[in-house]
């Protein structure tokens, strides 16, 4: 009941229940003037039959205030938890005029709601001042740099837009707002500020390319050094032995410091892809002839599927799909059993316009649970570790960020102690194939 009381007071209160006073003032009224007028036993039956009415008109009006009110504090509690988000938020019609319009979106656009909100915005506004930004997010192929991250009719609809002036680098998920019946009455855009994170991850990025270029030249140096040292001839074996190791080391080192800055380039988009139409066939069988040497010495036998159909040619960087590739071979090899073996097969996928690759070895296994972390960086799975002491986890992550920029995808199934199928498939259609190198912007 305590409940209840306030309810009535603040329903009985509004401007829709005032309709129910007027009614219960008049029937009061009526009632009067049937008492003074007729007979008493006609004035009690008039007077009840009126009652009945206001009761009857009194409920039904209270409970169609009760409703505009519950939908008018619905209204007022979804306007408070949009107002509040951290991500702006703004809401237009299907003819771009805009309807809401968040504190996060006027701080973001340097706009105030009350000059948007009933503004028809159109294309013509990227050149009126202070309109620019918003136009530049609502019409994105306005703006300088436009990515989509979803495939087309995928609701909702999400973006990254990148823009100069001033420099911002957003994140826009576009979705429709549906009545009962399913027909769109609005749309809205969820806008994401990530330029601070965005400056933070290239400061790291630049900071990792110029400690490794301070530390490739005198490394460099080194293994030079140590390479000639270990051909004296007047070397005994003891030091030649403690000059090849160091030699060895300081070649791993070397790669490490090569992976950081590549690593480095690939997530600025700044590695600089030259594509081509190539044989993947030719091109597979290539990367293995090159690397059979190696698998000989490691004791591991090296197949080659070839497929018997021909297959399409992809749009490829030879040079740098081959580091993707050597990687994923080099691990297979790695990681293998004494004797063991590691096969190469070549297929198109059904229905799709690509084709896949797949490395397929007889080693040591995957956990499963590290199965969804084998692709990020400096991973490296416990009983790999445990295997090969040596190892930097950035292989993989610089073979999916390489794939990722041909339009391509990378994966991996596994059983622990029966060996490790690493696939990844290329797009046989270039349309497929990214126009823009991945980043910082791509990777948050």
């Amino acid at each position: 009941m305590k409940n209840v009381k306030p309810k009535f007071r603040v329903v009985a209160g509004g401007r829709g229940f005032m309709v129910a006073w007027v009614l219960l003032a008049a029937s009061v009224v009526a009632g009067a003037i049937a008492v003074a007028e007729l007979p008493a036993f006609l004035a009690l039956i008039e007077a009840g039959i009126l009652a009945v009415v206001v009761v009857l008109a009194f409920v039904a009006l209270y409970q169609a205030a009760a409703k505009d009110l519950g939908t008018s504090m619905e209204r007022s509690e979804l306007k408070s938890i949009f107002g509040s988000i951290e991500d702006a938020l703004v809401v237009y019609g299907s003819d771009f005029r805009i309807t809401f319009f968040n504190h996060a979106a006027e701080k973001l656009f340097a706009l105030s709601a009350d000059a948007t909100i009933g503004h028809v915005l159109s294309p013509r506004d990227v050149e009126t001042a202070g309109w620019r930004t918003l136009a530049q997010v609502i019409f994105p192929s306005l703006a300088p740099r436009v990515i989509s991250r979803t495939g087309e009719g995928e609701v909702p609809q999400v973006t990254d837009v990148s823009l100069t002036d001033p420099e911002l680098e957003l994140r826009v998920a576009t979705a429709p707002v549906a009545g009962e019946d399913g027909h769109t009455l609005a749309f809205m855009k969820i806008i994401r500020d990530r330029t601070s994170q965005i400056a933070a991850l290239r400061s790291k990025n630049e900071f990792v390319t110029v400690a490794s270029h301070q530390l490739r030249g005198p490394v460099t140096d080194i293994n030079w050094a140590l390479q000639s040292l270990a051909q004296a001839p007047e070397l005994g074996d003891t030091s030649k032995m403690i000059v090849t190791t160091a030699a060895a080391a300081s070649t791993n080192l070397l790669r490490r410091i090569e992976d950081l800055l590549s690593i480095a380039k690939m997530e600025d988009g700044q590695v600089g892809y030259a594509f081509e139409d190539t044989d993947i066939v030719e091109y597979v069988g290539k990367i293995l002839s090159d690397l059979l040497p190696a698998a000989r010495k490691a004791g591991i036998k090296m197949y080659f599927d070839r497929p018997a159909e021909t297959m399409p040619h992809v749009t490829i960087d030879p040079k740098r799909l081959s580091l993707a590739v050597t990687n994923i071979l080099e691990n297979a090899i790695r990681y293998n059993v004494q004797n063991g073996e590691v096969t190469v097969k070549i297929d198109t996928m059904k229905d799709k316009p690509y084709v896949v690759v797949s490395v397929k070895d007889t080693g040591i296994g995957i956990p499963q649970e590290s199965l969804d972390k084998l692709f990020t960086k400096f991973y490296r799975a416990d009983n790999a570790m445990k295997t090969q002491t040596e190892g930097s986890g950035l292989g993989l992550y610089i073979a999916k960020g390489i794939l990722t920029a041909h339009g391509g995808q990378i994966w991996a199934e596994s059983e622990l102690n029966r060996g490790t199928t690493v696939s990844f498939a290329l797009p046989t259609d270039p349309e497929l194939v990214p126009k823009h190198e991945t980043g910082a912007a791509d990777l948050l």
